[in-house]
């Protein structure tokens, strides 16, 4: 396919030619928007490690409920209501990699600007959220945690 046989499908399809640019933008603005965004995604496999390794704080934000019905092991949770990166609890972790777990990635975010905000060094967020942990088949704790 040459460049004039493209340009004559884009003129008898605008409606796709226009659908394949927005898309196309909307794409290359989400992957840079991902490199500015001061913290980094993270696989379950890569959670684990990094707790491991460096002894990773895991935040739970989603609410008591849905926390005591499975959660990762070790996980501490704080419901986004309270988050506070200025807490003593949060505080006292600043030296520490801290994840920020949901239920699907989205809500951590918000929350991971906000540790970085405050000064956080080391943010990441859990990619998928519980429900990627889950399709991993990495195991959940039930109750309340420690």
């Amino acid at each position: 396919m040459n460049l004039e046989e493209l340009l004559a499908f884009a003129g008898r399809h605008p409606l796709l030619s226009l659908a394949l640019a927005g898309l196309t933008a909307a794409i290359v603005f989400t992957e840079i928007a991902r490199l500015f965004r001061g913290f980094k995604g993270l696989r379950p496999a890569e959670l684990t490690a990094l707790v491991n390794r460096d002894n990773a704080l895991v935040v739970d934000l989603r609410p008591m409920a849905d926390f005591e019905k499975g959660h990762i092991p070790g996980s501490k949770n704080v419901q986004l209501s309270q988050f506070d990166p200025e807490s003593k609890q949060l505080a006292a972790a600043k030296a520490l990699p801290v994840v920020l777990v949901c239920k699907t990635g989205q809500t951590a975010s918000g929350a991971a600007s906000r540790l970085k905000k405050a000064g956080f060094e080391r943010v990441f967020v859990l990619d998928g959220g519980i429900h990627g942990w889950q399709q991993a088949d990495l195991p959940l704790s039930r109750g309340r945690g420690r």
